[in-house]
């Protein structure tokens, strides 16, 4: 099978194999991805995505299938004739700046929340789609990326739902679309299209000699979700760590209480029915961001350098929004550090370091408050995704959080896409846990025991408390 995963700062083709004994997936194809400023607005440039994801699924040779996976809350918009009405606005575009106040005045955050169960996040489907204002006139349909990369090669139109739960326009619940919701605060029912489950077979892939397309867990940290290695009992929290890291815990029904929509954690659909009960933090783009404004690549000499350095000593809070645009970030983690009465780190090693004593805090407390809010215990930390690549920050996990980390797979987005494919496509996986099973007899994970090291109830103590919104107050 092809699985097509799409990130945001690049995507890759992988030819993937599934069976009795047998997981593995292969990069065929790489290429770059990216914001793309155009006049006043910063966009994806999805037809070219769409021409390197044709020429990945040729190279992979003979297939059964293809699923393709990708960010969540970007979307194309679909005139009557199916024709796209524009290059899809990215999500770090500013766009939305006060859209969520204004839908606040129409519809509180309290029935958003009670609907919907998602994260209260600038970016979120609902208010781009508000923000496009006359725009949505001439539109027919809204499809999220990979909906409507599989529209391009397939004809068929259809949301898939383990995204469609993120755009906060799916009742969470009831496991529909939110019209009536979308409806209050002007956005025509009409463009949200039919839902499907992943594994449904959307159809055959006309330019690709009638390949079967299929529906994976279409947001990329669905598919990751999947081939978390946990075992059956455990009490397992995840990271799914790369551009973004999402960390949170799986719960068999979303979690819609006071205090979740307080903590502003989100409530999102996993494969099989399950909820992916997580917030967002900032992840590994801080760490990007830095080696681009420093036009370095040499990331292995400072992640040693960041190793020698003692820690935590300056840390921020890596969720904060002046992190959230591209831009100068050692400068303003020098600003963050100031304000709260910190030394800013000095050198890059220290800079590096101070990213990742960072983004370990917040792990911290995102899983400790994940399983505040849910009466559940974390007796272990699964990391997947290319951060579990880096040694140090996963070291700084199980340091910060008290508790092992497995780190790995690092390529378990693809790996959950190419096992529901292999499922739709007849392979004897019943469930979640043959999955899982699979993932583990097949795959390298990595242990990372607490060391005792660094006071980082001290650490946390300088950032001080956190609002409604989950910024330090």
């Amino acid at each position: 099978m092809a699985a097509v995963d799409l990130g945001a700062s690049s995507g890759r083709v992988m030819a993937g194999t599934a069976g009795p004994g047998v997981l593995s997936v292969e990069e065929v194809r790489r290429f770059p991805n990216g914001g793309i400023p155009a006049g006043p607005l910063l966009y994806w440039d999805v037809l070219g995505l769409y021409r390197e994801t044709l020429a990945g699924i040729r190279e992979a040779g003979p297939l059964d299938g293809v699923g393709i996976d990708s960010w969540a809350v970007d979307y194309g918009l679909l005139d009557e004739r199916g024709a796209l009405l524009g290059n899809p606005v990215h999500y770090r575009d500013p766009r939305t700046d006060g859209v969520p106040a204004a839908v606040a005045a129409k519809v509180s955050d309290r029935e958003l929340y009670d609907v919907t169960g998602v994260q209260r996040l600038p970016f979120n489907t609902l208010y781009q789609l508000v923000s496009e204002g006359d725009r949505l006139d001439a539109a027919r349909t809204m499809l999220l990326i990979p909906d409507l990369l599989n529209y391009w090669l397939t004809g068929s139109i259809g949301a898939e739902r383990t995204n469609a739960s993120t755009t906060q326009l799916y009742d969470v619940r009831a496991r529909t679309w939110a019209t009536s919701l979308a409806s209050q605060v002007g956005i025509p029912p009409r463009l949200l299209p039919p839902l499907r489950d992943p594994g449904t077979v959307v159809g055959t892939a006309r330019e690709l000699s009638g390949l079967p397309v299929v529906a994976v867990g279409s947001h990329d940290t669905a598919s990751a979700v999947v081939a978390v290695p946990a075992s059956p009992g455990t009490n397992f929290a995840y990271i799914s760590s790369g551009t973004w890291s999402l960390a949170g815990l799986e719960l068999p029904e979303p979690e819609l209480g006071d205090a979740a929509m307080a903590a502003n954690f989100t409530n999102e659909g996993g494969v099989d029915g399950t909820i992916r009960f997580l917030r967002n933090v900032m992840g590994l783009w801080v760490l990007s961001e830095t080696l681009r404004t420093w036009s370095t690549s040499d990331l292995p000499g400072l992640l040693r350098a960041a190793a020698s350095s003692p820690g935590p000593a300056s840390v921020v809070d890596i969720d904060a929004p002046e992190f959230l645009p591209p831009g100068d970030m050692p400068a303003r983690l020098a600003a963050a550090c100031t304000a709260t009465g910190q030394r800013p780190p000095s050198g890059r090693a220290a800079v590096v370091r101070c990213i990742l004593d960072s983004l370990a805090l917040a792990y911290r407390r995102t899983l400790r408050q994940a399983a505040s809010l849910t009466g559940r215990t974390i007796d272990v930390v699964h990391v997947v995704g290319g951060g579990a690549r880096n040694e140090l920050l996963c070291r700084l996990t199980a340091d910060a959080c008290g508790v092992p980390v497995l780190a790995g797979p690092v390529e378990a987005a693809a790996l959950g896409n190419v096992l529901v494919q292999a499922r739709a496509l007849g392979e004897d996986l019943p469930d979640l846990a043959a999955m899982r099973a699979l993932v583990r007899e097949t795959q390298e994970v990595r242990r990372y025991e607490p060391s005792g090291e660094g006071d980082w109830a001290a650490a946390e103590a300088r950032l001080g408390s956190r609002d409604s919104l989950g910024r330090n107050a």
